[in-house]
């Protein structure tokens, strides 16, 4: 089917300042094996279920040059007490700043990259490192949770609940000078971000939506106005102004649990699946997506290891799409119908 809508003319156009690649050349996957943002262990195990469910080899089936790059290895600290509530700021910290230097490196060489995380915590990393490169970046923030608490008002202190809060220069002066965070200063603009399936929203998330204007899309909005306008209202805020590179941030409970079980904070009434991949076609379609978080696929968490399959598959086919897969054939393209071979053709054979 034939693009429609105002962004089928950027199509293949260049990634502006970071890249310019265009479509279906090289991929970086970069797996970020961390779960020290939450509370929940098994998180850490993300990036293996993911690769496990075939992400590499459905990538390379779509005509990419997939590099992957292996796992990270992040220091574990000995002793990281809490700092105004919150958890183990200092191996976050450490976390995150490795990550931030290994997206850099990546986006810089040209790739198009893919993290595997690991808990939410780590866009802080990912994202920021995107943003060496591309500074002009936009974020669309696909969860069923905003995570834009600040410190003082983090119901929990777990800083997979907090990442958008350390990038948004707007929040700035809320922000506390918080251990093992020195390296990273606020990049954002509120009017580059969107979020996309939420559902559960803290008190504090909600006054920093409305107070800074955030656009977001609930789950309410979602039906309300059906997918399609939802992501044409999206695109439109944040490359309506200019084009520019995408940073696409997906946490798995952004889809019901019915169909995303393994993960660490389900919230029921998410994303369909054909919502969910509708979003990252949509997204694929601009051509202007040049990095991805997929986090909080937690294989301990499945009831049985099918519930854990179908977590991890769906993962892979959010990735796919956002990078396009289509559901009009999921395959790599060709240019040549094949011939039909004559008798005395197929008798040689």
């Amino acid at each position: 089917m034939a693009l429609r809508g105002p962004f089928s003319r950027i199509l293949r156009s260049k990634l502006g300042s970071c890249s310019q690649q265009t479509r279906a050349e090289s991929v970086a996957v970069l797996g970020a094996p961390f779960c020290r943002g939450q509370k929940r262990g098994g998180v850490e195990h993300g990036p293996k279920v993911i690769r496990d469910a075939g992400l590499v080899e459905r990538l390379s089936s779509l005509d990419y040059s997939v590099h992957d790059f292996g796992d990270l290895n992040f220091p574990l600290l000995e002793k990281d007490e809490p700092y105004m509530g919150v958890k183990f700021p200092r191996t976050v910290g450490a976390a995150n700043k490795l990550l931030s230097g290994a997206v850099s490196r990546a986006v810089g060489a040209g790739h198009r990259l893919v993290m595997l995380g690991g808990d939410h915590s780590l866009a802080i990393g990912s994202v920021s490192g995107h943003a060496r490169q591309c500074p002009d970046l936009c974020l669309i923030w696909v969860d069923a949770h905003a995570d834009v608490n600040t410190p003082m008002c983090s119901p929990s202190g777990n800083l997979h609940g907090q990442p958008v809060a350390f990038m948004l220069k707007e929040l700035k002066d809320k922000m506390p000078e918080i251990p093992g965070f020195s390296w990273t200063k606020p990049f954002l603009s509120s009017r580059d971000l969107v979020y996309v399936g939420l559902r559960d929203v803290d008190p504090g998330e909600h006054l920093i939506l409305k107070n800074l204007g955030i656009q977001y899309f609930s789950m309410r909005d979602i039906d309300r106005l059906g997918i399609q306008r939802v992501m044409e209202v999206a695109l439109d805020h944040l490359l309506g102004r200019k084009q520019r590179p995408i940073h696409l941030s997906f946490d798995i409970d952004a889809f019901d649990p019915s169909l995303a079980p393994a993960t660490g904070t389900p919230v029921n009434g998410g994303l369909t699946y054909r919502e969910g991949i509708y979003i990252t076609e949509e997204i694929h379609n601009t051509g202007l997506l040049s990095a991805i978080d997929m986090v909080e696929v937690n294989p301990t968490l499945g009831a049985s290891s099918e519930a854990v399959e179908a977590t991890a598959s769906l993962a892979v086919d959010v990735i796919a799409s956002s990078l396009g897969q289509t559901r009009e054939g999921a395959h790599a393209s060709i240019s040549v119908i094949p011939a039909v071979k004559s008798d005395t053709e197929q008798l040689c054979l």
